[in-house]
């Protein structure tokens, strides 16, 4: 039912990862000395992380960030946001321009081996899906046969997709872009008759198309896309750090410790809970970092639940129910290992 158009000018993405060892080893100390934390994240992903109106950086991504730095310095504000496109993150990673990567990146194998990076755990399960406007009455990605469909470049997206239409015996032609925005404003000025990214990233998008009403999601999810923090190799003091950091806001949800109630909690009787607020003497001791990490954390940025709640859930502009990223007891895949 589409036209077929010219197929887009091939774009081969090319990873020049330099040398790790110079910044792998003693990342705390230099966060430390520097007095802030440098996170890479998106140009703009509204719910993950984008700019406020006053220049804030705000989003599910951004509070990790925050988080971390809580743990380290006691502040979660500490934190020099990095802008990064696909293309560029793992290199500014590599590189040390940045000392964690917290941006809608997805987990795979190829970028745990082969990259010389860690992933520090899942802050969201997503799954790609695609957009379409609503008046084209589609109701399945097999009916994109031969559509123009916009989509980043250098992202698992992108190989995804080519996957599955060659798995489905299906043509299609991408248009690629170096940004997730770039793509979605393409498709709603009608260059492509489709988009495509992780649904969650396509929720947050759509707000900002022209209207948001007459753009729908198709049914499928063709991928799994567990998104994570990331770091570099060869430094596992701070990959237990940020690993860590993720894990305290999970376990604090759990344990319904919130930023309102955590002064309270500190007194509560419960172990588990004053494991998690620095009452058990020596649990930060091989992080390098204060007994009272967890508290930190909890106070100035969160628990899990309060984070997806304001950025990207009900109470944010992309209500996204909590599915997937429901706590473990509570039907989702949400899960931390122990405080103890």
């Amino acid at each position: 039912m589409f036209k077929k158009s010219l197929l887009a000018t091939a774009t081969t993405l090319s990873i020049a990862l330099a040398s790790t060892t110079a910044f792998a080893a003693g990342t705390l100390d230099s966060v430390k000395e520097r007095g802030h934390l440098q996170c890479g994240v998106t140009s703009g992903v509204p719910g993950f992380s984008v700019p406020d109106d006053k220049g804030n950086w705000k989003g599910l991504d951004v509070d990790v960030c925050r988080a971390v730095a809580a743990a380290v310095l006691g502040d979660a504000s500490k934190v020099k946001y990095i802008p990064l496109t696909a293309k560029e993150r793992f290199t500014a990673l590599a590189s040390g321009e940045i000392d964690v990567l917290s941006r809608v990146t997805t987990w795979t194998l190829s970028r745990d081996t082969q990259l010389g990076i860690n992933f520090a755990g899942v802050t969201y399960y997503d799954g790609q899906g695609f957009l379409v406007k609503k008046d084209l009455g589609l109701k399945s990605v097999k009916e994109l046969d031969g559509a123009t469909i916009c989509v980043q470049s250098g992202t698992t997206t992108e190989l995804n997709m080519a996957d599955y239409f060659r798995t489905h015996g299906l043509q299609h032609t991408p248009v690629v872009f170096d940004t997730n925005e770039q793509a979605a404003t393409s498709f709603d000025t009608g260059r492509c008759d489709a988009f495509t990214t992780d649904l969650s990233q396509a929720y947050g998008l759509r707000t900002r198309m022209s209207n948001p009403d007459s753009v729908v999601a198709l049914p499928e999810v063709i991928s799994k896309e567990p998104l994570g923090p990331v770091v570099r190799q060869g430094d596992d003091q701070w990959f237990n750090i940020v690993k860590w950091s993720l894990n305290a806001m999970i376990t604090a949800e759990e344990l319904g410790v919130t930023s309102a109630n955590v002064d309270q909690k500190k007194s509560d009787n419960n172990p588990n809970v004053q494991r998690l607020l620095g009452g058990s003497e020596g649990l930060a001791k091989g992080m390098g970092i204060g007994e009272d990490w967890g508290y930190q954390i909890v106070k100035q940025v969160g628990n899990y639940g309060e984070s997806f709640d304001r950025n990207v859930g009900m109470g944010s502009p992309l209500k996204i129910d909590r599915g997937l990223n429901a706590q473990w007891n509570q039907g989702g895949l949400l899960y931390s290992p122990p405080i103890r």
